[in-house]
This record gives structure tokens, C-alpha cells and sequence, in this order.
């Protein structure tokens, strides 16, 4: 019995660390697109198929190795150990050759002050929101720690590029998300318990994570900085739960659930995708890579959150020897058994 708990929970760690690189590889050349280009070149299912060998990925899946690699060498899943193994692959990536991918504005610029050994506090673009900050995260809910270590990382490997406290409150949704359906959750429980998870944590700052980064001007005290993170993220999961009424429509998700370029709108369009075609993980990758928004990024998070409900036999077998970085993305799903 234990041999097969372990087994199928290695399993969901491989099928979503994959299935996030594989949204990532068929949403990257449709980024850019309308919807209607994407059809003209995909017809109305949208890509299916891996492009090249190997498929290339983004800048998505190239932070998301970073963020596990981090996890990885980490000595103690603490804000001491953890941020300075995080500055450093982050860093790595921005000087990288590979870093080629038309790579977010925002993760640059923190770089670029990282780089000077600032404070991340400081070095964070703090305006942004954007879905750098949880397009990288899937690794954390990956890790077997209770919930708060879970929130406290999540939201400090986002921080310390997006300094938005929406960018902090959607990483730690994504994070928790794909701990849930490690765990077995159902896809369709999602929405509801994300939605408990928000109302809950709507006035927690985790100030052991995050030290003085609420401090901005106009900002009376740490739980109202938070707060406008959490009401913003309880937005767009209400936008999402009153799309599921209907069935897909074919038309481009963003239309509901917004855009994507933005933390909370990747979470709820990602996982619009995941639920309308639940029980089709292919499917799933394919309708978050048709849209006229974040197309890599959507389908990213909505592959690693399928991936996780389903595990590794939700891909066709030979995708996972001809996607780039195989190695790394199989041998960081091995110590989460």
C-alpha cells in the first residue's frame, strides 16, 4: 500500500512539472496571436502536437526549474536558506545564453537590482502583478511542507521579483492548488476551496516571509497591503465560477476570466481551461494556448494543474523524451515521493 501511495505520488509530481512545460511549448508560438490566426494555423482545436525535437519551451518553464532547483539545495525550507539559493538561479537565468525567449520585462529589472545585492524588498518591481509571479510556482506545491510553509514560499519566490501583493496572494493559490490535486482533489472542487482559501487568508501577512515589503506609501499596516491582494484574487475566482456555469463556448477564454498577463487572471483563465476539459489533459494544454492573451502561460498552469490531477499517463509517452529540459523536469518530480 505504501509502495503505491508513493508511486502514484510521484506520478502527479512528473505529470505536472511536464504538463507545465508542455503548455508552455504549444502556447509560446501562439502567444502573440488572435484567436482566429490560431485557427487558420491549428484549426479549431487549437495545437496538439509538439513542435520540434526538442520543443521548445519559455522563460515559464526556465523559472520554474529555477524555483526547484532553489527548492532542491535548499538546506531547510526557511527565509534564510531558501532566498539566497533563489537570488542565485535567478540570477543564473537572467545572464543565461538560454534566456532567449522574449522574457518578462518585470523579472529583468529585479534581476538587474539583485544583481547589485540590494535587498529583495528593494529590488522588487513592487508595482507588479504580473504572471511571473506564479507562472514559476508549481514546484512549491510540489513540496511535502504544512500549508503555511507552502504560503510563506510560494509567496516569497514571487516577491522577490513582483512585489504586487495580488502577485503574492494568486502564487500562493497556484502553489495550493496543485498541493490539493497532488493530493487527489478533484478538479471540479477547485474553484470552492480556493475561494475558503482566500476568504481565510484574506488578513494573514506573513512577515517572516515577506519582512517590510508592505511598506508603501498610502499603505496604513501589513494586513490591508495583503488584503487588496487576496480581494482581487476572490474576483477573479468569482469570475470563474460564474463561467463554469456554461459550457465552453469555443470562443477565447480570456473573454471571462481575462488575459492572463496579470497573477490572478493566469490562475482563473488556466484553471478555466483545466475544468472545462478535465477529463481531456491534451485538450486542456490546447485550449489555454488558443487565446489572444498570455497564451504560453495559461496553458502552462492549466498543464501543471491537469498534470497533477491525472499524473504522468495524462501525456502521449513520447512527449517526455522530446521536450526540452526532460532531464531536469523528471529528476525534479523524483524527490517529491
Amino acid at each position: 500500500m505504501i509502495t503505491r501511495v508513493i508511486d502514484s505520488s510521484l506520478r502527479r509530481a512528473s505529470g505536472s512539472l511536464l504538463g507545465l512545460a508542455y503548455g508552455d511549448a504549444l502556447g509560446g508560438p501562439t502567444e502573440f496571436l488572435t484567436v482566429a490566426e490560431i485557427h487558420r494555423r491549428y484549426g479549431s482545436s487549437g495545437p496538439r502536437e509538439l513542435v520540434g525535437d526538442p520543443a521548445l519551451v519559455t522563460d515559464d518553464t526556465q523559472l520554474a526549474l529555477a524555483v526547484g532547483w532553489a527548492l532542491h539545495d535548499a538546506p531547510a525550507f526557511t527565509p534564510d536558506a531558501v532566498e539566497p539559493l533563489l537570488r542565485e538561479r535567478f540570477l543564473a537565468w537572467s545572464v543565461s545564453p538560454e534566456n532567449n525567449r522574449a522574457p518578462g520585462m518585470t523579472c529583468l529589472r529585479a534581476c538587474a537590482e539583485l544583481s547589485r545585492g540590494v535587498r529583495w524588498q528593494e529590488a522588487t518591481v513592487a508595482g507588479s502583478k504580473g504572471c511571473g509571479a506564479n507562472m514559476r510556482v508549481t514546484p512549491v506545491g510540489l513540496l511535502a511542507v504544512d500549508l503555511d510553509t507552502l504560503a510563506g514560499l510560494a509567496q516569497l519566490q514571487a516577491g522577490l521579483t513582483h512585489g504586487h501583493p495580488t502577485g503574492l496572494a494568486a502564487s500562493e493559490l497556484t502553489a495550493y492548488a496543485v498541493r490539493l490535486l497532488r493530493d487527489g482533489t478533484a478538479l471540479a472542487e477547485l474553484p470552492a476551496l480556493l475561494t475558503d482559501r482566500a476568504r481565510e487568508q484574506r488578513r494573514v501577512y506573513r512577515s517572516d516571509w515577506l519582512g517590510d515589503l508592505w511598506q508603501r506609501p498610502g499603505v496604513d499596516s501589513p494586513e490591508e497591503f495583503i488584503a487588496r491582494g487576496w480581494d482581487e484574487c476572490l474576483g477573479a475566482l468569482g469570475r470563474l465560477t460564474t463561467t463554469l456555469i456554461r459550457a465552453d463556448d469555443g470562443g477565447d477564454p480570456c473573454r471571462h476570466t481575462g488575459e492572463g498577463w496579470v497573477a490572478e487572471e493566469a490562475l482563473a483563465t488556466a484553471l478555466l481551461c483545466a475544468l472545462w476539459h478535465a477529463d481531456d489533459p491534451v485538450a486542456a494544454l490546447a485550449r489555454g494556448a488558443t487565446t489572444a492573451g498570455d497564451s504560453d502561460s495559461i496553458a502552462a498552469l492549466a498543464g501543471a494543474f491537469v498534470g497533477a490531477a491525472h499524473g504522468l499517463p495524462a501525456w502521449p509517452a513520447d512527449w517526455a523524451t522530446r521536450i526540452e529540459y526532460a532531464d531536469q523536469l523528471v529528476a525534479l518530480a523524483a524527490p517529491h515521493d
